[in-house]
């Protein structure tokens, strides 16, 4: 059976975590991109106006029994059906995608540290450290321009669910980061580190 190496990538909201698979992206297309905003659980009474109705900055607002199973079928070379989510209508879309293994997966997401069986399925571990006000900035633009929402729901949000769970479970996970890479994929000397590590797991699933 092939060999699967697992990253994990976390980090608060808007600490540019994408911008590093991303950059992972640009030296190797093989391998299985698993965001963690896909196993979000359903939350269809969810509007503007009740946005803090459902806490989305807290690991239980994640299907995080899924996710489990769903990194130990692909780290044991099986295929998954990778669940889908509407974050304008806050709920798990009825169709699925297949998802076959490959030697490297990625996964990305707020509380991809918090849970101690996931981190045990982790290779290696990222913690993207951003500084709050730019974080912010970043997800208020693109909660209004892809996701629906009002300035106003935002902040409101923001405020009271989403920075005090920064605080109170994203940010404690930074103590079980094998790397700490401030400013996310724009850190060069960060990503001179990463950029080796996943190049040494394709060419090694190459030569077997």
């Amino acid at each position: 059976m092939k060999e699967v190496k697992i990253i994990g990538i976390t980090g608060g909201s808007g600490s540019g975590k994408s911008t590093i698979v991303r950059k992972i992206s640009e030296v190797c297309s093989d391998f299985v991109f698993i965001p963690q905003d896909n196993y979000y659980k359903s939350a269809a009474y969810i509007s503007n106006e009740n946005i803090t109705a459902f806490n989305f900055d807290h690991p239980d607002a994640f299907d995080m029994d899924l996710l489990y199973r769903h990194l130990s079928d692909l780290k044991a070379y099986r295929p998954i059906k990778m669940p889908l989510y509407d974050f304008v209508n806050h709920r798990r879309r009825d169709e699925t995608v297949h998802v076959d293994p490959r030697p490297l997966v990625i996964i990305e997401g707020l509380m991809v540290l918090h849970d101690p069986e996931i981190r045990a399925l982790l290779d290696l571990k990222l913690y993207v450290d951003t500084p709050d006000d730019i974080r912010f900035i970043r997800r208020l633009k693109r909660d209004i321009s892809e996701r629906g929402r009002t300035l106003e729901s935002v902040c409101a949000q923001y405020l009271e669910v989403v920075r005090p769970g920064h605080f109170n479970f994203i940010e404690p996970t930074k103590v079980y980061a094998d790397l700490i890479i401030p400013e996310g994929g724009y850190n060069e000397s960060a990503l001179s580190v990463l950029i080796p590590f996943v190049k040494g797991i394709t060419s090694a699933d190459d030569d077997v």
